[in-house]
């Protein structure tokens, strides 16, 4: 079944301007497929499928159209690759979109395809049910126990307010499944020796040529003179472990929607 002009009446209507999320883009994968993610086949197909029907309106880059940037995954109603689907199956009525049945690998090509970053080689992350990622969150996942989220939670770990505004599906898979990988510079571990002998273990959060700020693992802001200490160490592992194993691949991308809903206060 062919695609019509009428896709990229329902790709504009759920697509918006928002927080500008992390610039850098998923990387190539070589695999036919791969866990938590869609088929590099279907990656591939959806490239087509946009070359040939969407890309005259939306650009190669999928930016062209003003207010919207399909590359970078700005929607205004869906979250959740079942939210992109049904947007796109039962149309918005008060958008002037109307409702288009596709084949169900045509509809999956070209979530697979925006989900990469318009990458035809790259990791197309699947992402699944905000709710269900919220109680995995809180329950299974016991991760308000480091994280912040609106100020509720301990400061040791990264506040989470806005990471779904900054990071992309596939950063924040990245995440969750290499901690260490994915770790942020300024995020890095640290382990202080003052001058009177005192040991300070904590997370960085600025540093430049003369001072180091920390937050020890008493959620204490801290400030140090480096001139003035013994020793300065950053960690290269992160302390968050992987949750590979802990979680399934179903559950992987339910924490990936609901870590992506997380824009912080309008």
């Amino acid at each position: 079944m062919t695609i019509k002009w009428a896709l990229v009446a329902a790709l504009l209507a759920f697509s918006t301007p928002d927080s500008t999320p992390d610039s850098r883009l998923p990387t190539p994968v070589s695999d036919q497929s791969q866990d938590h993610t869609y088929s590099s086949q279907d990656v591939a197909a959806g490239s087509k499928i946009y070359s040939s029907q969407c890309q005259l309106c939306h650009g190669q880059n999928g930016e062209q159209v003003n207010g919207v940037d399909l590359r970078r995954g700005r929607f205004k109603r869906a979250v959740s690759d079942e939210d992109i689907a049904a947007v796109i199956t039962n149309g918005v009525s008060t958008g002037g979109m109307p409702p288009f049945k596709l084949q169900a690998p045509e509809l999956t090509a070209i979530v697979a395809f925006i989900r990469a970053g318009f990458d035809p080689s790259g990791v197309a992350v699947k992402v699944g049910n905000v709710a269900r990622g919220k109680s995995l969150y809180a329950g299974k996942g016991k991760c308000g126990s480091c994280h912040r989220i609106d100020g509720v939670g301990p400061r040791t770990a990264p506040d989470l307010s806005d990471v779904g505004a900054s990071r992309p599906p596939s950063a924040l898979q990245r995440s969750l499944l290499d901690p260490t990988a994915a770790m942020w510079p300024i995020n890095r571990p640290v382990r202080i020796v003052t001058g009177d002998g005192r040991e300070i273990k904590g997370r960085r959060l600025n540093e430049d040529t003369y001072t180091v700020q920390v937050i020890d693992d008493k959620e204490r802001l801290l400030s140090f003179d480096k001139a003035s200490l013994k020793t300065y160490e950053l960690g290269k592992t992160s302390p968050m472990p992987s949750l590979e194993k802990t979680f399934t691949a179903e559950e992987i991308s339910d924490l990936v929607a609901y870590l992506l809903s997380l824009k912080g206060t309008p």
